[in-house]
């Protein structure tokens, strides 16, 4: 049984790498029927892009976007850093589904400013450790933590996120963290906005900002590598979904087969993009 959700974003799936969450992305798609899906930036990572490594699972996902996108949900691809090469496509439109840099929406008489959120790394002070950890670095990280986590599952123990605890820790990591939330919070009151939302730091949060000139609430949709999180807006409530939470209760369901374009054009499609 799908549920009927009025919005929901996802950020910084990473199709493409080994981190990248797909089977389970796959299954939370395949249980939602959203009126508007917004894939909030590095969705596919060209940054990290090899012809040898795009699974079918990650094909699946992109199916299964187009699905969405060719009956009844309007999809938004907001360009990331990661994909930023979709830059060039910018308000490119194929049926229900549009490239953009960013949206603004109106919701229950509320405004929401919805981006990736790339474009505070040059004003934010920026850190060495957000592009290690969003590059190779951090591909090569989740794939030992997967091998340790593995290990750690098989004796009956809790897993071990490497990476959460680097930005717990790190004192640059959670400045860098804390500044980005504030820079985005101080723009969206300064321009009245009621929501501001954000992906790229891979970080899931809902929380309220206030200052001298008002208030606005900060949202982020985490990612599909680590905390596997997304944020759904139902009946005026906005609330982070967590895959871990949830997975028992969902089940696996085949994507439904998209006629116009089959496995190896989508991969002549993908490869073109990432020229």
């Amino acid at each position: 049984m799908k549920r009927n959700v009025e919005l929901v974003v996802i950020s910084d799936v990473h199709l493409g790498t080994y981190g990248c969450k797909a089977k389970e992305l796959l299954r939370y798609l395949n249980s939602i029927q959203p009126k508007t899906l917004i894939l909030n930036g590095d969705i596919i990572d060209i940054w990290q892009f090899k012809k040898s490594y795009f699974p079918k699972p990650h094909l699946k996902v992109i199916k299964k976007i187009l699905s969405f996108a060719t009956k009844s949900t309007d999809v938004y691809y907001i360009t990331g850093n990661h994909d930023e090469m979709f830059r060039k496509f910018t308000d490119f439109e194929l049926g229900k589904l549009k490239v953009c840099n960013k949206i603004c929406l109106e919701m229950d008489q509320k405004k929401a400013w919805i981006f990736h959120g790339d474009v505070f790394d040059a004003s934010v002070q920026h850190s060495k450790w957000i592009a290690k950890l969003g590059g190779k670095g951090y591909d090569f990280l989740i794939v030992i933590n997967n091998v340790v986590n593995w290990f750690l599952e098989k004796m009956g123990k809790e897993k071990y996120s490497f990476s959460k605890k680097i930005k717990n820790n790190v004192k640059k990591a959670v400045k860098y963290i804390s500044d980005f939330e504030l820079t985005a919070s101080e723009l969206a009151i300064d321009n009245h906005y009621d929501y501001v939302v954000c992906g790229h730091i891979h970080q899931p949060q809902i929380r309220e900002v206030t200052n001298k000139k008002g208030s606005c609430t900060y949202l982020n949709s985490g990612d599909w590598i680590e905390n596997l999180s997304a944020l759904e807006y139902d009946h005026k409530e906005w609330k982070i979904f967590y895959y871990d939470d949830h997975k028992d209760l969902l089940q696996d369901e085949d994507v439904e087969e998209f006629p116009d374009i089959d496995n190896s054009e989508l991969m002549k499609m993908v490869t073109n993009f990432s020229k």
